[in-house]
């Protein structure tokens, strides 16, 4: 069986990576592109530290979760902010167009036990021993 070739909105992955930002906005949503062509400064910045922490092989870090995922972008595992510490996020094409803050949760999943002393009115009159 023959691996199938990854699309993004009809264009092959390697046509995407040679796109410019302009270029790229014109595959996304309206909101999406909006964001791109008004942050356009912002995410050609994040570009060229991407590519400079790249030959040193440091981590990429960054608290900007509202940039959106160009194609500059792949194959790069950036740690994103989620309030509370870094979570690495590894880009892959089906992220396009998609924020950064949204692979990064900020809520985590609740595990409940069982209840613990005071928790209800007749646990509250047992002793803590």
């Amino acid at each position: 069986m023959m691996k199938r070739e990854q699309l993004f909105r009809g264009k092959s992955i390697e046509e995407i990576k040679n796109m410019n930002l302009r270029e790229f906005s014109n595959l996304v949503d309206a909101r999406a592109r909006r964001s791109i062509l008004r942050k356009s400064e912002i995410i050609e910045n994040f570009i060229r530290r991407i590519e400079k922490k790249n030959n040193v092989k440091k981590q990429i870090k960054t608290h900007l979760r509202d940039i959106i995922i160009v194609p500059k972008f792949l194959d790069f595992t950036i740690n994103v902010h989620n309030g509370k510490e870094f979570v690495p996020v590894t880009i892959k094409p089906n992220m396009l167009g998609h924020r950064l803050g949204e692979f990064a949760m900020t809520r985590g999943q609740v595990k409940h036990s069982a209840p613990g002393i005071g928790a209800t009115r007749s646990s509250a009159a047992k002793s803590v021993k």
